[in-house]
């Protein structure tokens, strides 16, 4: 499970293959023991929960790396390791 960034605390992670248990793009994020599953395409969670403040900064990291974060999911789900993408600033 590699992490793709890191800014305010937040870890974000791209896992290896997958797409077999929920089936569309995806990222995990932690922040002081909270875990979420957030979609790359719309940043819903749809798994787990983060405080307000951390989701809010998340979803804008979606929106702005987008493009690079679906690029990473492709190689994620062949098996090859995601690149580091910037952090929030």
């Amino acid at each position: 499970m590699p992490t793709i960034s890191m800014f305010y605390g937040i870890l974000v992670l791209m896992y290896f293959r997958d797409d077999r248990r929920h089936h569309l793009p995806h990222i995990h994020v932690r922040y002081q023991g909270e875990e979420a599953a957030l979609t790359i395409d719309d940043g819903v969670v749809f798994d787990g929960s983060l405080p307000r403040k951390q989701l809010k900064m998340i979803q804008a990291w979606i929106e702005i790396h987008k493009e690079e974060l679906l690029l990473n999911w492709e190689l994620a789900v062949n098996g090859e390791e995601p690149f580091r993408i910037a952090p929030l600033q």
